[in-house]
């Protein structure tokens, strides 16, 4: 009988590869066990990566029809919608075929089929052909990531185009004229706004009184107004009843989440974005005996590890933000204990970003957060429109937002509604890692001119006051 694995994870997202390439590094031996036909899992294949690819490809299209004039350049710029979804395809491909290669490089035996714990210590494999192979194990990690939620009492019968989730709106092979998003959440407004950008009409339906739930309000209250400047309707405090096909193409309806008459709006295309949920099953977790808690994710303790010796999980099937990077940190965590050593992750530090235009990003505590835990806190703001970089490049709109400790001046929280804001939040985010504060970013030198020297005004302004306001 082959040796057994040191290792093996069940699921190649961000988080079952990155664990897998960190336990191989570390000298583990590593098996990975994969559904689709390319690694990656959703991120990779369907979600995180292509819906970049579009975000941009549409962000240039809008530029050139409404900018580039101003900047000097006269193009009359036509949609060629079959190669920006070539342009996509080609950057997934780019990506899986990354992954591929990465596990070669580090001996990283890779099995494509549908995993399925046998026992604490054997993953058996169904593969395509009808055949089914069982590896051995030290140790398994659960890493097979979300599925589509749905909409929570409202049965969905989704197709490819018209009716369709994230998985086919980066898809569809013609703008449509109308679309409904259902969900103001990250998914659904990135979406909207690549098929808003290229000449669909689209409204946002969403259950909260506010766009991207979990956001600091005045962020996501500033956010939706510029979503509404380029052409987004919104539908706030409306709770879905129904999603059917139409003559048109399909229907949603609604009504006041507190209660009132029933609206029914018809599109073209409906894309329903109202979260994810905990991919689990035909796993075996139940005749593994490993718990699941009351929302369906994977039972794990402060090392990822289950109920069951031997059994770990990372990732969206565990508690926590469903984000690709917290993943991958607890990947690398997780294969450093596997290793012997004192893996970890500050999920108080974990950005989270919508890839909108502009974009909107965040780390740590968010003002409603701090008000309902009672902590005194500063807050340190500054425009983009003060800012001689956005200016010239046409992208004034927000601003930045630092959230300080009122007694030390630690940093407790930074929001940003800006270009390039995704970006931009690493430099707070490495700041709360050091416990920094705000006097700490604003004393240390930032080239001129940056967008980065908003982030120095901020906090110049969180501490003391801001130079170029």
């Amino acid at each position: 009988m082959a040796e057994p694995f040191d290792l093996v994870v069940i699921g190649s997202g961000p988080g079952g590869y990155v664990c897998a390439i960190k336990a191989a590094q570390l000298g583990l031996k590593v098996a990975v066990v994969e559904k689709r036909k390319t690694y990656g899992g959703t991120c990779l294949n369907v979600g995180c990566i292509p819906s970049k690819a579009l975000l941009y490809a549409s962000e240039m299209f809008a530029e050139a029809n409404h900018n580039f004039g101003e900047l000097g350049i006269a193009v009359e710029p036509k949609l060629e919608l079959s190669k920006m979804l070539a342009h996509k395809d080609k950057t997934v491909k780019s990506n899986v075929d990354g992954i591929a290669f990465l596990f070669k490089k580090n001996k990283i035996t890779g099995v494509i089929g549908t995993g399925r714990i046998k026992s604490a210590s054997e993953v058996e494999v169904a593969k395509e052909d009808g055949t089914t192979e069982t590896l051995s194990a030290k140790n398994i990690c659960i890493a097979t990531g979300s599925d589509v939620a749905g909409i929570p009492g409202v049965e969905v019968a989704f197709d490819t185009d018209t009716i369709v989730s994230s998985d086919d709106a980066i898809a569809l092979q013609k703008v449509p004229e109308t679309m409904v998003v259902v969900g103001g959440g990250v998914i659904g407004l990135e979406l909207g706004s690549v098929w808003a950008r290229l000449g669909a009409k689209v409204t946002v339906v969403e259950y909260l009184d506010k766009v991207l739930g979990p956001m600091d309000s005045e962020v996501s209250t500033a956010f939706q107004k510029l979503m509404v400047k380029q052409g987004l309707t919104f539908k706030l405090g409306a709770k879905v009843t129904a999603v059917t096909k139409s003559d048109k193409g399909a229907s949603v309806s609604f009504e006041p989440a507190k209660g009132g008459e029933t609206e029914t709006l018809d599109a073209d295309v409906v894309l329903v974005a109202t979260g994810r949920k905990p991919f689990t099953a035909g796993l075996g977790l139940e005749e593994a005996g490993v718990a699941l808690d009351d929302r369906g994710r994977v039972e794990i303790d402060a090392h990822f590890k289950t109920n069951v010796d031997g059994i770990y999980a990372i990732g969206d099937v565990v508690k926590g933000a469903m984000l690709a990077h917290k993943a991958e940190d607890e990947g690398v965590a997780l294969a450093e204990i596997l290793a012997g050593q004192a893996g970890h992750v500050n999920y108080d530090a974990i950005p989270s970003v919508v890839y909108t235009s502009p974009e909107v990003a965040s780390v740590g505590k968010t003002e409603e957060e701090l008000k309902q835990a009672g902590v005194a806190y500063r807050v340190g703001k500054f425009p983009f429109m003060a800012n001689g970089r956005a200016r010239a490049m046409l992208q004034t709109d927000g601003f930045v937002k630092f959230l300080v400790d009122a007694e030390t001046d630690r940093v407790l929280g930074c929001h940003i509604l800006g270009a390039d804001a995704g970006d931009l939040i690493a430099e707070a985010g490495l700041l709360m890692e050091f416990g920094g504060s705000s006097e700490d970013l604003a004393r240390t030198s930032h080239a001129h001119p940056t967008l980065s020297e908003a982030m120095r005004e901020a906090a110049f302004a969180a501490f003391a006051k801001p130079i170029h306001i």
